[in-house]
């Protein structure tokens, strides 16, 4: 009945958001873990070239007709 789909409703949000809070925790976890890493190592990180622009990046457009 009503009363069955009221609990499974409520268990499945409990879960979900259970399960939504797990996954933000590792998220977390994992960027704290990285940016450590990377203010420990700061030379892995430093760009030595300089930045390109869009136009660098794309090829030449050249048209069939």
């Amino acid at each position: 009945g009503v009363h069955r789909q009221i609990l499974f409703a409520t268990v499945g949000y409990f879960v979900g958001y259970q399960l939504v809070k797990r996954s933000e925790y590792l998220y977390a976890k994992v960027d704290r873990e990285m940016f450590e890493y990377m203010r420990h190592h700061p030379a892995d990180f430093q760009s030595t070239t300089e930045k390109k622009r869009i136009g660098q990046l794309l090829e030449d457009f050249h048209p069939i007709r």
